[in-house]
């Protein structure tokens, strides 16, 4: 069963903690999936017990298992004005990672959902132009939560290399609304080493590098070892949250980009 919640919605009385009522002014939609907001609640402050910062991201990220993906559920653009949405019912890849790391560090609904503006926008500021609309904008943006380990990881076999993210070849922007700005960018070419995917960690979260101009990564996911080493992500293939091995998967593409969290 699916638990929605609008905005101004009387629904919103199921809500017990009262500190949730003070900040859920700016959500316009809250949708909780297969969670009562008492079930999420009782999940977060379980994951609190698992101490490995990489094994309460598989531990949570693992709860998605099966769940839909679903492109473009965040609202928002140049031209309209944008808004809270918490959706853990349908998700792309990036709504994926931000749901999960804004859990890591969460023991209620309502310290998610404060958490997750940290985590989605610079500074917490909800508005579309200080959205995190690139992996490297976690790693400039999100540098208290999550650190990049591309280049450690590489030893050697890292290649670095400049864009100017949003600006396409030949003119135009990925994000239309959104300031073109140059970044330099390590990634590991593929195929990865066994040297390079002994150092991944469960936890870790992966991009998959773009050669395209004005793009960092194309995809993103989940490091998760479990009798194995599996990339866990939003797949468009698959329509759903899945496991699938992390070499293969990553043996197709240019190549990979790490984050790490702190």
């Amino acid at each position: 069963m699916r638990h929605v919640f609008l905005l101004f919605d009387r629904r919103f009385v199921t809500f017990k903690k009262g500190n949730l009522a003070d900040i859920i002014y700016s959500i316009k939609m809250l949708n909780t999936g297969k969670w009562t907001e008492k079930e999420l609640d009782g999940l977060l402050e379980e994951a609190t017990g698992i101490a490995d910062n990489g094994e309460r991201i598989a531990f949570l990220s693992g709860r998605f298992l099966g769940t839909e993906y679903r492109e473009s559920t965040l609202r928002g653009s140049a031209d309209i004005a944008e808004e809270l949405v918490v959706n853990l019912a349908a998700l792309d890849c990036f709504t994926f990672v931000d749901y999960v790391e804004a859990m890591r560090s969460s023991r209620s609904l309502a310290e998610f959902i404060e958490r997750l503006k940290r985590v989605r926008y610079r500074k917490g500021d909800v508005a579309f132009r200080q959205r995190n609309h690139f992996l490297a904008d976690w790693r400039q943006s999100n540098s208290e939560f999550v650190e990049d380990v591309t280049g450690r990881l590489g030893e050697g076999r890292a290649v670095r290399v400049q864009k100017v993210l949003n600006e396409k070849e030949g003119g135009g922007s990925w994000v239309p609304g959104i300031a073109a700005v140059g970044r330099a960018i390590e990634y590991i070419p593929s195929p990865l080493s066994e040297d390079v995917l002994s150092r991944l960690r469960t936890g870790d979260y992966a991009g998959v590098y773009s050669n395209a101009a004005g793009l960092d990564v194309s995809h993103a996911g989940i490091v998760v070892r479990d009798c194995g080493l599996f990339f866990r992500h939003a797949s468009s293939r698959l329509m759903k949250v899945v496991d699938e091995e992390l070499q293969a998967y990553f043996s197709d593409t240019p190549g990979m980009i790490v984050l790490r969290p702190k």
